[in-house]
């Protein structure tokens, strides 16, 4: 559902207009409402639907306190997690704990992840497909077994 890349800006204010393309969709599947949290391996926001938001919710709440790498998960994860609502003219709200954690001020990109967006700031993005690039040249011959047998 949720797929391509779109460039978009952050106001002074922080909120980010998610493109028309997306709009109706989203609004038939999850009434506008999201989640966004941080993601605990790149400099970049995760951007859900609610109803994709709950699934990883619900994988979440089976982790064990007990454990520090799954705790330090949950604190990450839904420590950060906030609340947003599209408005009328598709407008998000994003906190300023996010947006600085991010590196969003202005100039961004919104990436489609089937089930979530992920929100870039720009040159970190323009900087990550270079490496993911450069890194996917290099490893190509030591695929891994899905990999291998994924047919594009």
């Amino acid at each position: 559902m949720l797929r391509g890349v779109s460039a978009i800006s952050v106001d002074k204010k922080g909120r980010l207009a998610l493109p028309t393309r997306y709009r109706d969709g989203l609004i038939h599947h999850c009434d506008g409402q999201f989640v966004c949290t941080i993601d605990h391996q790149l400099p970049c926001l995760a951007l859900y639907p609610v109803p994709e938001w709950e699934v990883i919710e619900a994988k979440l709440s089976q982790l064990s306190s007990f454990q520090p790498a799954e705790r330090r998960l949950q604190r990450l994860l839904l420590g950060h997690a906030f609340d947003c609502e599209m408005d009328g003219q598709g407008r998000l709200l994003l906190p300023a704990t996010l947006r600085q954690y991010a590196g969003l001020d202005g100039k961004a990109m919104l990436v489609g992840q089937l089930n979530k967006f992920e929100i870039w700031d720009e040159q970190t993005w323009q900087a990550q497909i270079r490496q993911d690039m450069d890194t996917q040249a290099e490893s190509t011959p030591m695929l891994s077994e899905r990999l291998a047998d994924l047919s594009l």
